[in-house]
């Protein structure tokens, strides 16, 4: 794959990603701002960086599974990797036009 190639598979996943919701507040969890990157080798290793909205989410351990098993489904053979992290500490201003406009 060319680096266009992965840029490309990139945006893709992220779309796809946008089937996780965030079962508290109800938004997928790309419009919410809580994946701060995500990379693809090309090679069929995944690395996402995400938050929480609160590092005490209840439904952490559920939202990761979800991304895990979302591209799983498209992509079996693909590994996933999230790395938590909580810096920069997640606010509401990191919602995207989208994910303000399913709010209301």
């Amino acid at each position: 794959m060319t680096a266009e190639d992965i840029m490309l598979f990139e945006i893709e996943l992220l779309e796809l990603l946008k089937k996780v919701i965030d079962p508290e507040i109800e938004i997928n969890i790309v419009d919410m701002g809580l994946i701060y990157n995500l990379t693809y080798d090309g090679e069929g290793i995944v690395n996402i960086d995400l938050t929480f909205s609160t590092p005490s989410c209840p439904l952490g351990d559920t939202i990761m599974t979800n991304i895990r098993e979302t591209i799983n489904q498209k992509y079996p053979d693909f590994i996933v990797s999230i790395d938590l992290t909580f810096e920069p500490k997640w606010t509401p201003a990191m919602i995207s036009d989208d994910g303000r406009k399913m709010l209301g």
